[in-house]
């Protein structure tokens, strides 16, 4: 009876080990590299230009990689995708080389990241993207020269994402939260 209460001990030891802890730091991004393929569109990343992300789950090795900012944040709200989302990382364009090779180690935390929203630059699979900066001015920058509406990864619209409005022309919320074309 010891035996097996020891044995049952061990193996909860070693299962909850292998758990996330609460308040655990996020695990680092991964470099881009020519093994990295999108998710949605089975295609290599380096072959298509503007900013890419992943996102790193606790119930996998690799991260889920995305050829387009949009496509990573669509991810996060599609019912049947995992939960369990551990880091989502996008370029920093703020630091990118240029739009054709938006960098390999530049990731920044997307929760942190500032956004463009509605701007004329499409991204890697040619549909409206959400552009990644790490610093507010850099964004409204961008926007200035693109247009475009600078936002955080919670207020960036479902259908803008999601694929609901043509390419380039989803609306944005207002200050009521209704969006506004």
């Amino acid at each position: 009876m010891k035996l097996r209460v020891s044995a049952a001990l061990v193996a909860l030891v070693l299962l909850t080990g292998c758990e996330p802890k609460a308040g655990a730091p996020a695990p680092l991004p991964i470099a881009l590299n020519a093994d990295a393929m999108g998710v949605f569109c089975g295609m290599n990343l380096m072959e298509h230009p503007g900013p890419k992300g992943q996102i790193i789950t606790a119930s996998r090795i690799d991260p889920f990689w995305f050829s387009s900012v949009r496509d990573t944040v669509a991810f996060t709200l599609m019912p049947d995708q995992p939960r369990d989302i551990r880091a989502i990382y996008v370029s920093d364009m703020a630091r990118a080389p240029s739009w054709e090779q938006p960098g390999e180690t530049n990731w920044i935390d997307a929760r942190e990241a500032f956004f463009v929203i509605g701007s004329r630059r499409q991204g890697g699979m040619g549909a409206a993207e959400a552009v990644p900066f790490g610093e507010r001015t850099a964004a409204e920058g961008f926007a200035a020269a693109n247009g475009g509406q600078v936002v955080m990864l919670d207020q960036i619209p479902g259908d803008y994402v999601l694929g609901s409005e043509p390419s380039g022309t989803a609306g944005t919320p207002d200050d009521s939260g209704v969006r506004t074309n």
